[in-house]
């Protein structure tokens, strides 16, 4: 990777951040020296210019790895309806197994089904592989693919693509091994959309969570919510002698260092989503390698609109041009985000609208807004929490940017454990972190629509909902497009969330696993790293 830096950046100031960081820096010091510099750290980019990851030319089977993860909660589910944090994922890309799945390319697979046809994008059929077993030993059959979406639509169940699956007016049997899904409307993302992790195929009539009886490559053998889960390799897997672990164990280690230091020492083979500031530890360490996925992960600032201080007119337009976006890339991130636009469609996706120019860092500006709303100087908490990635960086340079020009802004920093069911959606103002979803409707319906179960700034509009679903049904892509991109504008001015940045994510591994390969879906293979993964003892 080349080094982004200014003109007016020099070798003395690469030393100097150097030299701080050996002394044991602060982080607000270090934030204080960027931030006036106007550029990022620069150190440690020499780690990123390696290969990703090097793929031994023959796999081998066998081995056990320990991988940790950034977050966990007492709420950990096997119940892939439920699944909200990247721990629920892996475990449900290992236990279970979807319809459909995104390869590296981002092009829509089959997995458990065999073929998905339509002719007009409402009307589906569903052809399911035969002799599919589940790990109790039963055959999978159309009546657990029925069982399975159709839960999505109980509310009691609590699904989190419930606003998603409510398209699906009729999921019924035609035979043993053929499912019809009829929709409300036509969408030609069907396909894609059930290959989101929620989707899992579990058996019909299920209810007990307390251990996965699913389809997947690995076996559960041990699940402590919030400790730990240890899975085996499935001997009846469909798929044959593709997986090469014989077992995994998996569990988070919410501070970065503590992640990194754990994957130094041995004690684990992947250190999942390693910040940006913890990558300086890993410099000229042969024993480990990285693997970089842009995808479109963000951690967003959240201002509730039907709470103080977000139902003052001024606030949220201040918090918008007291963001120093630039800064936030450069010296949280290391150069590695890409600039974000307030909406959740990244460039890495065909319909995100390049048009939308990013606030502008502007204090006098925000400082007009602040006192507009009659807030300027008044104490207003911003939650954030190790659980979000870089959160705290991102506070701490927003407070020190308020502290100028009179906005106290207070960075309460709260926990991991909890944060995401105590905190998130909750606080007035906060931060969330978002996973990539392959779709521009998947992503509306998850976060902006009126009903949308992770609706983070509460945001409503009559007009944004209508849209959401002429677009839905759109077979014609240049209007399809046009719709998105004016979507994407909305949420950008009116909604109160703050993107400031895409982030790259960064999994740092040991360098005798290998396989391990970008996906559209997120860091980790997509989350379902453990299938494809394998251990190179000569490496």
């Amino acid at each position: 990777m080349t080094k982004n830096t200014p003109n007016n950046w020099t070798g003395r100031d690469d030393a100097m951040v150097e030299n701080m960081i050996r002394r044991g820096a602060s982080r607000r010091e270090l934030l204080k020296m960027l931030m006036a510099s106007g550029v990022g750290m620069a150190v440690g980019g020499s780690l990123l210019t390696r290969a990703t990851q090097a793929v031994a030319a023959t796999p081998v089977f066998g081995g056990s790895i320990k991988a940790a993860g950034w977050s966990s909660s007492t709420a950990d589910t096997l119940d892939p309806a439920k699944a909200s944090l990247s721990t629920d994922y892996v475990r449900c890309c290992s236990f279970y197994n979807r319809l459909t799945f995104l390869d590296e390319a981002g092009v829509t697979q089959m997995e458990l089904a065999d073929s998905i046809s339509t002719d007009d994008a409402q009307t589906w059929e569903i052809k399911l592989k035969s002799d599919v077993l589940f790990h109790d030993g039963s055959t999978m059959t159309a009546d657990d693919v029925v069982y399975s979406l159709k839960r999505h639509l109980d509310e009691a169940v609590g699904s989190k693509v419930n606003s998603i699956a409510k398209q699906m007016t009729e999921i019924t049997k035609l035979d043993p091994t053929t499912v019809k899904i009829v929709l409300a409307a036509p969408n030609a993302d069907l396909p894609t959309i059930l290959a989101l992790h929620h989707f899992m195929i579990i058996k019909d009539g299920t209810t007990d969570f307390s251990k996965a009886n699913g389809t997947g490559a690995f076996i559960c053998e041990v699940f402590e919510p919030g400790v730990r889960s240890v899975a085996v390799r499935n001997p009846n897997y469909f798929k044959g002698a593709t997986v090469y672990l014989d077992s995994y164990e998996y569990f988070a280690i919410p501070d970065n260092n503590a992640r990194v230091n754990a994957l130094l020492s041995g004690d684990i083979q992947v250190a999942a989503s390693v910040n940006a500031r913890s990558l300086r530890m890993l410099e000229g360490q042969s024993s480990v390698a990285t693997s970089i996925t842009t995808s479109g992960n963000y951690t967003n600032l959240n201002i509730r609109k039907d709470l103080e201080p977000g139902l003052r007119e001024g606030f949220i337009e201040g918090m918008k041009y007291l963001v120093n976006r630039e800064a936030i890339q450069k010296s949280v991130f290391r150069g590695l985000a890409e600039i974000g636009n307030d909406q959740p469609v990244s460039a890495a996706n065909k319909y995100h609208n390049p048009n939308i120019a990013p606030k502008a860092y502007d204090p006098e500006k925000a400082k007009f807004y602040f006192e507009k709303s009659g807030l300027l100087g008044t104490e207003v908490p911003i939650v954030a929490s190790d659980a979000a990635t870089s959160s705290i960086d991102m506070a701490m340079l927003v407070q020190q940017a308020g502290s100028e020009i009179g906005m106290n802004l207070k960075v309460d920093r709260v926990p991991s454990d909890g944060y995401w069911s105590n905190y998130w959606l909750s606080a007035p103002v906060h931060f969330g972190n978002i996973n990539p979803r392959p779709t521009p409707d998947i992503l509306f319906s998850l976060l902006y629509s009126s009903d949308a179960p992770w609706n983070e700034s509460q945001y409503k509009s009559e007009k944004f909902d209508s849209m959401l679903v002429e677009a839905r049904g759109a077979l014609d892509e240049d209007k399809r497009t046009s719709i998105y991109w004016e979507m994407q504008e909305m949420i950008a001015n009116e909604a109160g969330t703050i993107i400031p940045a895409y982030i790259s994510n960064v999994d740092a591994i040991s360098s005798k696993l290998k396989g391990l390969a970008p996906n559209p879906l997120g860091g980790q293979m997509g989350y379902a790293f453990a299938e494809y993964v394998w251990l190179d003892s000569t490496a």
